[in-house]
C-alpha cells in the first residue's frame, strides 16, 4: 500500500507539473502576441481566462478567485485522503489525476485571478469550450473512476 501511495502522488505531482509546463509554455511563448493558432481543421491553441468552474460554468457570476481556489482545494486534498486509503492501482490513478489537475487549476486561480485555458476542438460545427491539460486530468481520472465502478461491479457479481 505504501508503494501505491507513492506511486499516486507522484502522478499527481506529475501531471501538475504538466499542467503548470504547458500553461507556462503558452503564456510565454505561443500566445505572445495572444492570437488563434491553428494546428488542424479541427483544433487550435486560442489563450482563455476561466473565472467560472470547469469549462466557464458560472463564468458570469463574480466570485472572488480565492473561493474557488479554497473550494478546489478542499475537495482535492479529500481526495488525496482517499489516495492513501485505497488498495486499487486504478482507483489510485484516477484519484492522482484528479488531483493533480485540481491543484493546477488552484494555482492558476491563486497566480492570475482565472484558469488559463488554451486547447481548442471543434469538429462538425460542433464547439467545446476551451481547456487545459488540468481539465483533462480531471475527465480522464473521473473516467478511470468510473470504468473501475464497473469492473469492481462484475468481480462482486461473479
Amino acid at each position: 500500500m505504501h508503494g501505491l501511495r507513492l506511486f499516486g502522488l507522484g502522478l499527481a505531482l506529475a501531471w501538475l507539473l504538466i499542467d503548470q509546463a504547458t500553461k507556462w509554455w503558452i503564456l510565454e511563448y505561443a500566445m505572445k502576441p495572444p492570437e488563434a493558432l491553428r494546428i488542424a481543421p479541427f483544433f487550435n491553441l486560442v489563450l482563455g481566462w476561466n473565472r467560472g468552474v470547469s469549462f466557464g460554468l458560472w463564468g458570469g457570476h463574480e466570485l472572488p478567485p480565492w473561493t474557488l481556489a479554497l473550494l478546489s482545494g478542499s475537495i482535492a486534498t479529500s481526495l488525496l485522503v482517499w489516495l492513501f486509503r485505497t488498495d486499487n492501482r486504478l482507483v489510485a490513478t484516477g484519484v492522482a489525476l484528479i488531483v493533480g489537475g485540481a491543484f493546477g487549476n488552484v494555482l492558476d486561480r491563486l497566480r492570475h485571478g482565472a484558469v488559463t485555458d488554451f486547447l481548442d476542438f471543434h469538429l462538425w460545427g460542433w464547439h467545446w469550450p476551451a481547456f487545459n491539460m488540468a481539465d483533462v486530468g480531471v475527465v480522464c481520472g473521473a473516467a478511470l473512476l468510473i470504468l473501475e465502478s464497473f469492473v469492481h461491479q462484475r468481480r462482486v457479481a461473479a
